[in-house]
């Protein structure tokens, strides 16, 4: 009976071809061929059952595997390839089969005869970038690799691979090293047998097999509860792998999988809702650095099913999960979400959205915007609390992200800055290393919170243009660069670094925080609050938020609506005590409003803030960069008018 259901599974993924096969064909097609044969026959076939995997299938001049662990397929990928060098220096370099290979660890669409999906295609454009003799591998492998396999892989740095929406961070063995790896042993081949009575036996042998694997596969289907085919390091290598000595499997760091969202409403029809609450969220997750995210067929395997959290994560061998219900009563709508840690079964983060059920397409779109947001946030501070005794550099940049978004204080832009920093160090060409240091560079520059002013700027300018220029679809980069051009007052240039930003991640709030300045500086003062609005939308909680009431209490003071501006600005004051810039604007507000001892209080409370750094005139603020004359008036008549009766002197 054959198979034709298709399946979902984590599985990582061995692609490899034989390097200038149409030449070699052209030269000597049947000495060619017989010597593929024998290398596969006798070498790579073997290696790949060796190690625990499955042949896909032969391609003519490659094959394609999967493997139940991502570390047999490394080091069945190191053991063919060291092993072909010993093979090949017997024979005429012009008659040599060179092997290119490529690994992948991925979400695959699993038939009797084949695979397919991103998984697939991702290792096979590794194995086209691979050197001849050597191996590619992306950056999930390197990292659930790193302590396990003492390959040195080179870093590549951010590729971009057809097809593939997001560029692909690869890391390379070059056959120079392959060569000085120790020999590996090889597999004796099989006996060929011969004759009818040996041949009908190895063919009542091999339908067995099928059998069982048939039996294997459809078993799960007829249990009471019912799990997924087997990902990385679980039951397909527990089944063929001795339990003594098995390493049990290290999830990938950000591996998370949205489990379907419960429908609690008594109406049946809003189970459409919470379903599309699971796919916005899935595709949202997707989208954030460094995150493995459990396909969205996968994970709707879970749908109605009783399981905990730390059975989910062995079996699809991830960190988190998310869990979350809808209900609807009348018009209102209620989604809850809650964060857990797979290994501990502990939450780590829960919410509670309620709205009113108007236009339930965009309530769908602002909850799981919030909901991925918030988790990006989470996820950084869980992955850096982890104790690591050896940081690597994914370490430090998550330390530096968790550091960053403590909120907008010197000690914490300090500390980011000297992580990013070590980060750096230790991989020169990591374009979110340049990208990171960059964005934390230029945004104490534009916070007042360096001592170290112009070094900064020059320091920002060469890191983003070194990222730019490796990986121009960068979003990091572009918003560092925004950044850039903000500080030097090129507001009209900076608008398209932004707007880039925001058609590639709609949920970048700090990208629609700058827009919305750049904006108002540029004389479109109407435009600005929406785009605020927007910021404040999407991270509500976000460290950085007080900046999003300062600008919006900015606007209103501009156009003389005191009284509005005051109830922003204060917002801004609360969220950020240690700002001087929200009472330097709350002392002319307060001045304005006549209420000259607030003012005056504001005032002394700015100064103190500001220390050394502090002004004694209007003239020293009106150095600043205050956008174009329209707008620059607009200063004149209100910020700086009520700075002057507050007591700040002219000169």
């Amino acid at each position: 009976m054959a198979i034709t259901t298709a399946t979902r599974r984590l599985a990582a993924v061995l692609a490899a071809d034989v390097v200038g096969y149409s030449r070699l064909m052209g030269a000597d097609e049947e000495g060619t061929h017989q010597r593929l044969r024998a290398h596969l026959r006798e070498l790579v076939d073997p290696k790949i059952k060796e190690h625990h995997g499955r042949i896909v299938k032969h391609t003519g001049d490659g094959m394609l595997a999967e493997f139940a662990s991502v570390v047999d397929a490394v080091r069945c990928a190191a053991e063919v390839q060291r092993t072909m060098a010993d093979r090949n220096a017997k024979t005429a370099e012009d008659r040599r089969i060179t092997f290119r290979i490529g690994v992948n660890l991925g979400d695959v669409i699993a038939e009797e005869d084949d695979i397919y999906g991103d998984g697939v295609n991702i290792a096979a454009r590794l194995e086209t970038l691979a050197e001849p003799g050597g191996i590619c591998v992306s950056r999930v492998v390197r990292d659930q690799i790193r302590d396990k396999l003492p390959y040195p892989f080179e870093d590549r740095g951010e590729q971009s691979i057809k097809n593939i929406m997001r560029s692909v961070r690869v890391y390379a063995l070059r056959p120079e090293v392959v060569a000085e790896l120790p020999a590996a042993s090889v597999p004796a081949p099989a006996p060929r047998r011969r004759g009818a009575v040996h041949a009908a036996m190895a063919m009542a042998t091999g339908a067995a097999l099928v059998m069982i694997v048939i039996a294997w596969w459809l078993w799960p289907a007829t249990r009471s509860s019912p799990t997924p085919p087997a990902p990385v390091g679980t039951a397909f290598e527990s089944a063929q792998t001795p339990s003594s000595t098995r390493e049990p499997a290290v999830a990938p760091r950000l591996s998370i999988v949205v489990l379907p969202f419960a429908n609690i409403s008594n109406d049946s029809e809003q189970q459409y809702f919470a379903d599309g609450v699971t796919e916005d969220l899935t595709t949202d997750l997707s989208r954030i650095s460094h995150m493995l995210v459990i396909s969205r067929n996968t994970a709707f395997t879970y749908k109605g099913k009783s399981v905990n959290a730390k059975q989910i994560g062995r079996e699809l061998g991830v960190r988190y999960v998310l869990e979350g219900s809808v209900r609807r009563s009348g018009n209102q709508v209620r989604v809850s979400a809650q964060l857990i840690d797979a290994a501990t079964d502990t939450h780590l983060w829960a919410e509670r959205f309620d709205r009113d059920a108007g236009d339930l397409f965009t309530l769908q779109n602002d909850i799981t915007r919030q909901i991925a947001i918030a988790l990006d946030s989470e996820l950084v501070i869980a992955e850096a609390a982890r104790p690591t005794e050896h940081l690597d550099v994914l370490d430090y940049l998550l330390r530096g992200r968790a550091a960053a978004n403590e909120g907008a204080t010197r000690d914490g832009f300090t500390r980011a800055v000297d992580l990013f920093e070590h980060a750096l160090a230790l991989d020169p060409q990591s374009v979110e290393a340049q990208s990171l240091l960059a964005l934390t560079l230029t945004g104490r520059v534009l916070a007042g919170m360096t001592n170290t002013r112009a070094v900064d700027i020059r320091r920002a300018e060469g890191l983003i243009g070194q990222a730019l220029g490796a990986s121009p679809r960068s979003t990091r980069a572009h918003i560092a660069k925004g950044q850039l051009l903000r500080i030097q007052g090129r507001f009209d240039e900076a608008i398209p670094e932004f707007e880039t930003v925001i058609a590639s991640n709609r949920n970048y709030s700090g990208a629609f925080f700058a827009l919305g300045e750049c904006k108002l500086l540029t004389g479109s003062i109407e435009e600005a609050i929406p785009f605020k609005e927007q910021a404040i939308r999407l991270g509500p909680r976000d460290p950085y938020v007080f900046n999003r009431y300062l600008v919006i209490g900015k606007v209103h003071l501009l156009q003389s609506r005191t009284e509005e501006a005051i109830v922003w600005l204060e917002r801004a004051r609360i969220g950020n005590p240690g700002s001087p810039w929200p009472h330097v604007w709350l002392a002319s507000a307060y001045a304005l409003k006549s209420d000259l001892a607030r003012a005056a209080a504001e005032l002394a409370e700015a100064r103190r803030l500001l220390g050394g750094r502090g002004f004694s005139s209007i003239a020293a603020i009106r150095a600043g960069n205050w956008g174009v004359p329209a707008i620059r008036e607009l200063h004149e008549a209100t910020f700086f008018a009520g700075l002057h009766k507050a007591g700040v002197p002219e000169e």
